[in-house]
């Protein structure tokens, strides 16, 4: 027996074969490969038609466990700061806690700067809610009062994303071969020569600038704002 010109039996092995495909694929598989697309080329690069080559699969058999782009990246994206999350150190102190939380993110945006976009873009999703979560719960921990506690963990929280998402936009402002020492020298020369009567505060800093190492720089924005969390109790 043949349906629309296809035996019925080669029809039940097709769908068969679509299922277990499908089955076979899981979620987890999508996301990983999703995850190596973003990290090498940006969001651009990541298509439906590219990841399923790269799975060696259907555009279908992927529909099958995300519904479009905006969900695989929601998904790409919560499985990395999920791997901050577990990381933190449950049992530290809730200021320590928090500098280390923040850290995980500035790191993991530095590495997946596609994930700072993400945050910013949908933040009523699960990755923005885990790190909120987690900074909010620490302030309470701490004693901050309730009619400070969401401006406290709004300034946190938006401190991390928005320097953690600079930091890595220019880091991918230059050359992959460019050596950094040098880089921050040169931009350090450059302010040095300025006018002074102008920009006596840029001069001023400019040494610092050419030293200033990254990751302590904003570990110090962060012991900042505790500083200023701390006298709300």
């Amino acid at each position: 027996m043949a349906w629309n010109g296809v035996p019925i039996m080669s029809r039940w092995l097709m769908a068969d074969r679509i299922q277990r495909r499908a089955d076979a694929l899981s979620k987890e598989l999508i996301v990983a490969a999703a995850i190596e697309i973003l990290d090498a080329g940006g969001e651009r690069a990541l298509t439906f038609r590219a990841l399923a080559a790269r799975l060696a699969t259907g555009s279908g058999a992927i529909y099958w466990h995300v519904a479009d782009k905006n969900d695989l990246l929601a998904a790409a994206t919560d499985e990395v700061i999920g791997r901050v999350m577990a990381g933190a150190i449950s049992g530290a102190e809730p200021r320590e806690a928090i500098r280390a939380i923040a850290l995980g993110v500035f790191d993991a945006i530095d590495a997946h700067p596609w994930v700072g976009a993400q945050l910013h873009r949908e933040p009523w999703r699960s990755a923005m809610l885990q790190i909120c979560e987690s900074i909010g719960g620490r302030l309470q921990a701490l004693g901050v009062p309730e009619r400070g506690l969401f401006d406290a963990a709004s300034a946190l929280v938006n401190y991390i994303l928005g320097v953690a998402s600079q930091n890595a936009a220019n880091a991918r402002l230059v050359p992959l071969e460019t050596d950094r020492s040098d880089f921050l020298a040169t931009v350090a020369a450059r302010w040095a020569q300025l006018d002074p009567a102008e920009y006596p505060f840029v001069r001023q800093v400019a040494a610092q600038l050419r030293e200033h190492d990254d990751r302590e720089q904003f570990l110090a924005g962060i012991d900042l704002i505790m500083a200023g969390i701390a006298t709300l109790r």
